[in-house]
């Protein structure tokens, strides 16, 4: 369980295949006051995301041997915990890949570390709670698919009963949209409540977290029931 609280150590898994990169990022952040594990493969990473359980994940997407992107799909199979992937390119296509295997967050390369230690914050942050700004304490939608409850107060989310897990960006994003059903939310709306970022260009960062949480709720695929795209603008949550 991600601890919320602003007097611990952050807890950061760093994996990284370039000696030099992980060496400074490392340096970095320990100065930062968090508490470092840094390993260079991915099968390490798994090994110490057991034994060290991080509050936060940096990964760089391209890894030799076991891929960055295949570390991410196995750590969300077993673990929620924030992941911010690093891709050595601002390319498009890795970086929607990346998100939509399960990452919250990520950074272009070379990584600043001032960057990436205002990402860590805000990921860390991000599991802090439910959106404050109105909404209602649960609410109860119902569709084709079966019964979908948010418990808002208790950051719980159930389908049919059973709970759907969600990394934190996914619970943020769900949150923040099941605050004001049927009100449409720019995406630069939703990347400043739920990502922090204040500048432009990131909607990928939304299209991809909306993704994934069609697929964790049961939204049938082109016909979603909770989560509709409002083309031109952006999205909105629907509870009936």
């Amino acid at each position: 369980m991600i601890r919320t609280d602003t007097e611990f150590t952050p807890r950061v898994l760093l994996i990284e295949d370039d000696r030099a990169v992980r060496e400074g990022v490392l340096l970095a952040l320990s100065r930062q006051g968090h508490d470092v594990a840094a390993v260079g493969t991915g099968e390490d990473g798994l090994a110490r995301l057991r034994s060290f359980r991080p509050d936060v994940v940096v990964l760089d997407l391209m890894l030799p041997g076991l891929s960055g992107l295949e570390v991410c799909r196995r750590i969300r199979t077993e673990d929620q915990v924030p992941i911010i992937m690093a891709t050595a390119r601002g390319d498009d296509t890795d970086i929607v890949v990346g998100l939509e295997a399960g990452a919250d967050d990520y950074v272009v390369k070379p990584v600043q570390a001032r960057v990436l230690e205002a990402r860590i914050r805000a990921v860390l942050r991000r599991v802090g709670g439910a959106p404050t700004d109105g909404g209602i304490p649960k609410i109860e939608a119902h569709g084709e698919n079966g019964e979908l409850a948010i418990d808002r107060s208790g950051l719980a989310v159930t389908r049919q009963g059973v709970p759907v897990s969600l990394a934190p960006s996914e619970l943020r994003l769900l949150l923040t949209l099941s605050a004001s059903p049927g009100q449409v939310f720019f995406r630069q709306q939703l990347l400043e409540a739920v990502w922090e970022h204040s500048y432009h260009g990131d909607s990928r960062l939304v299209d991809a977290c909306v993704k994934r949480l069609r697929t964790k709720m049961g939204e049938p695929t082109g016909q979603p029931r909770y989560i509709q795209t409002v083309r031109g603008f952006g999205y909105r949550f629907q509870s009936r």
